[in-house]
């Protein structure tokens, strides 16, 4: 995993801007979506972030994925 202080800290997503959504790790759903929604990046809050690349969205550890979904990863503090 990686280091948390690395990771950027985006906060909350807001609706009123680009975001690219969110599954859980054991979730297949994001595997089925339409091919037209493929993206080679991940968005949050109209911010691009390169496939592999981790933030932090309140206290959860999102990775960006291929087909640009997030995907969480768990806490983004480790105790």
């Amino acid at each position: 995993m990686t280091d948390t202080y690395a990771v950027p800290h985006v906060g909350a997503p807001d609706p009123e801007l680009k975001n690219s959504p969110v599954f859980d790790e054991a979730d297949d759903d994001y595997l089925s979506l339409d091919l037209e929604l493929e993206s080679s990046a991940c968005y949050f809050n109209g911010k691009s972030y390169a496939i592999g690349q981790y933030v932090c969205s309140g206290d959860e550890l999102l990775r960006c994925e291929e087909k640009g979904v997030w995907i969480r990863e768990g806490s983004c503090h480790q105790s």
